[in-house]
């Protein structure tokens, strides 16, 4: 089923792109030339939705048209399909929560007075709802609350790409909530480590280290908390391959993790640190005994069962 079109409040549609008009186009005569619901393309876009877009249709006709006067294709045809908003004014899905821990800065014991408390978890959307047209959306947000909730699927592929955010919440000492089924989860979560925590956990490192060493070279300075949490990552994929679970609290390593996160460290001490850690895992990723890949089959036999379950009314 393909992705509900979000429409945010600055887009503009570009040049090229099919249209479904709103209301009845009118020619110069202040005759109906179109009617609603009919279909062109925009051959201008305007800088901003004060100005019009120049939309031409089929027979050669071009009109003017305001950005609330014309519907993407794509987005007319998928109509309420996948409305995400429709469906958490209808069903409750926070209501669905079986899984809720705290990650994040809290969880590292790297926080202080300004530090936000991150909650993430997991879902469980009933299975009418999971079978129906509409759909379930794959994460719940709330923003105010710092909460986030993946769908039970969504979670489990994460986890078997050896997501770092998600991997913390299995590992997580601060587990808020939890269901049967999620307690299950949690005695299952050795099945997700594998060796692709090398290719993600020092992959991402790598890639943002290196736009950092951009960001010093034209800026003259970096965002040191993002350096801190990248260096933490390092430290934890190492500890993964070689001891076989997810380190979320930092323990003797957090002095010197705040040291980066206020600036205190030079970055050539900080990059020094990072070339070692990153040696330390090409040394682990070659000893480790992790598996070579997660074990997709009993997350696959976890996730049919939650779906089963899935059909009683009660929270499992």
């Amino acid at each position: 089923m393909s992705e509900p079109v979000h429409n945010s409040p600055n887009l503009i549609y570009s040049a090229g792109m099919q249209v479904v008009t709103r209301k009845p186009v009118q020619g110069s005569n202040g005759q109906v030339v179109h009617p609603a619901g009919a279909v062109g393309v925009i051959v201008k876009s305007p800088q901003d939705r004060s100005h019009a877009y120049r939309v031409r249709f089929t027979d050669g006709f071009e009109a003017a048209l305001h950005h609330d006067h014309v519907a993407l294709l794509a987005e007319y045809k998928q109509g309420n399909i996948n409305d995400a908003e429709q469906v958490l004014a209808q069903d409750g899905l926070f209501d669905r929560v079986i899984f809720r821990c705290v990650i994040g800065s809290r969880a590292y014991g790297l926080d202080d007075e300004n530090s936000d408390t991150d909650r993430r978890g997991i879902y469980l959307p009933p299975a009418d709802l999971q079978w129906s047209l509409f759909g379930v959306p794959e994460q719940l947000e709330n923003e105010e609350t710092q909460e986030a909730y993946w769908e039970l699927r969504k979670f489990l592929v994460l986890a078997l790409k050896a997501n770092p955010n998600v991997l913390e919440c299995l590992y997580t000492p601060l587990v808020e909530t939890k269901t049967p089924l999620a307690d299950e989860l949690l005695q299952l979560r050795a099945i997700f480590l594998s060796r692709l925590v090398y290719q993600t956990y020092n992959g991402y490192a790598m890639s943002q280290f290196k736009k950092m060493q951009t960001d010093i070279r034209n800026q003259g300075q970096v965002k040191w908390k993002h350096v801190m949490h990248l260096i933490r990552l390092l430290l934890s994929g190492i500890t993964v391959l070689r001891e076989g679970f997810v380190p979320v609290q930092v323990g003797d390593q957090r002095e010197t993790l705040l040291r980066i996160k206020a600036g205190e460290m030079p970055w050539n001490e900080v990059e020094a640190w990072r070339r070692d850690l990153h040696k330390q895992f090409d040394r682990a990723f070659e000893r480790t005994v992790l598996p070579e890949k997660p074990d997709y089959h009993r997350a696959n036999g976890y996730l049919v069962k939650a779906r089963r379950l899935a059909m009683s009314e009660e929270l499992p």
